[in-house]
């Protein structure tokens, strides 16, 4: 009996997570409502999608960073709480960073959304189709962190309408469920449609911002070959140019750039954590580490905008909240946070292209690799040769530049993983040393709410 109604209490729940709102930047509810009762017109549909997006700006307005940042190397810390447990290697099942539960309300609206729209279109009709393709997309977004933050996880494809199903899910292998990722990530680039005319272009899934998604995928599976096939169409769309250097900046400040492919939105109501993680108080809660700064170039004119370079320990991280941000101002962030741009896209498949070699290859990827290179007044490599003079290989030359282009948005923690560095850059600063290690434990809340969990093996 009391299971009965623990099952009933989740599934009141879960039906409720659905409430969307009117507005992509509003999060403002507008009702508690059955979501079969509420998919009725075109609009509740679009409101549904809206919902996930909703979701999406919890998801990611600190994770974004404490995932992809927190414990790699470009960032350094003077505070205690989560920046230091993540840097010092010290994960526990009570981190903040270690609670999927926003992960999970995402996937969960988005699979409302994905069983529910098809019945308010006729069949194949492409208004309809647009809208499941940008809630697989997301769904696929918040599978793909999940998987990559906690590896094999509960894998829920289908929207609870009935107490009779099972709420206690156990984990599903990671490939499978990279595998649904994928598939999800096709369709929103069959059907999402190619632009919107409009800021949304930078905010809603398009053709271009699944394709670019899915290259990350691609090279997160080490697919080089499928990546190559995505990151062409990445790139061979006219939504997306490099900005001029001078502009580099305002592409994180100002929002909205032509280089960038999905930005996370925020607005004036709906902010994030932007100015608490990057420039706040007398320190903020990360600062560019030394070794990341003395990583970079003579003459790299991105680094001003990246932090001030005059005192000998910076206080703040400029590149969010604009050149010469005040570490006194504690108004909230409302800057968009970008998840992939252009720049991203070319170096992966620098990096792509150099996996599978060939001289052909090898010429583009260093093509690829110096666009971004003399962009920020650097010398290109004329040679792989010089490449390899000054960073050993080709490789470790594209994976600098993402280092320094892409430095401090999400990535840096990821690419050590993926091409298998984690350990070997880490180990010698937090001690880090065993591969079941690189995952993150899963937060006590969700084992103490599903007895078909078991913790991750390290953290055992």
């Amino acid at each position: 009996m009391k299971l009965k109604y623990i099952k009933t209490a989740i599934a009141v729940i879960l039906l409720m997570q659905v409430t969307a709102c009117t507005d992509i930047l509003d999060k403002d509810p507008v009702s508690s409502f059955s979501a079969s009762g509420f998919y009725k017109t075109t609009a509740d549909a679009q409101a549904g999608v809206y919902g996930i997006y909703d979701a999406a700006q919890s998801v990611f307005s600190y994770n974004f960073c404490y995932w992809g940042e927190g414990r790699a190397d470009n960032v350094q810390t003077a505070q205690t709480g989560e920046s230091l447990t993540l840097l010092s290697n010290n994960l526990t099942n009570t981190a903040s960073s270690a609670d999927w539960t926003a992960l999970y309300r995402m996937v969960s609206r988005a699979n409302y959304a994905i069983a529910y729209i098809p019945g308010v279109y006729e069949d194949d009709d492409p208004a309809g189709m647009q809208l499941v393709g940008q809630a697989r997309a997301l769904r696929a977004l918040a599978y793909f962190y999940l998987v990559r933050v906690w590896g094999n996880v509960p894998f829920i494809t289908e929207p609870y309408t009935s107490i009779d199903q099972d709420i206690f899910i156990g984990k599903t292998d990671k490939e499978i469920i990279l595998d649904q990722v994928e598939e999800d990530f096709k369709y929103a680039a069959e059907n999402c449609i190619e632009k919107f005319n409009s800021n949304n272009d930078r905010i809603m899934f398009t053709k271009g911002s699944a394709n670019a998604f899915l290259t990350q995928v691609y090279m997160w599976r080490h697919k080089y070959t499928e990546a190559l096939a995505t990151s062409s169409l990445v790139m061979s769309n006219t939504l997306y140019s490099l900005v001029p250097i001078a502009d580099w900046g305002k592409m994180f400040s100002n929002s909205y750039s032509k280089e960038s492919i999905f930005e996370v939105g925020y607005n004036d109501t709906e902010t994030n954590g932007l100015r608490i993680l990057y420039a706040i108080g007398s320190y903020a809660i990360y600062t560019p580490s030394v070794k990341w700064k003395a990583s970079i170039e003579d003459g790299d004119l991105r680094e001003d905008f990246v932090y001030d370079m005059v005192p000998a320990d910076p206080k703040a991280i400029w590149k969010y909240l604009g050149r010469g941000v005040s570490d006194e101002i504690s108004t909230p962030a409302k800057q968009n946070i970008i998840l992939t741009r252009l720049a991203d896209i070319m170096l992966l498949r620098a990096e792509a292209l150099n996996k599978i070699g060939g001289a052909a290859n090898k010429t583009e990827a260093l093509s690829l690799l110096n666009a971004i290179r003399t962009r920020a007044g650097l010398p290109s490599f004329a040679t792989e040769a010089d490449a390899i003079a000054m960073y050993g290989d080709l490789e470790s030359a594209i994976l600098q530049e993402r280092s320094v282009e892409l430095c401090f948005e999400g990535h840096r923690w990821f690419d050590l993983v993926r091409t298998g560095k984690a350990i070997s850059t880490m180990g010698p600063i937090n001690g880090l040393s065993n591969e079941a290690n690189i995952v993150w434990p899963i937060h006590q809340n969700s084992l103490n709410k599903n007895p078909n969990l078991e913790q991750n093996p390290f953290y055992q």
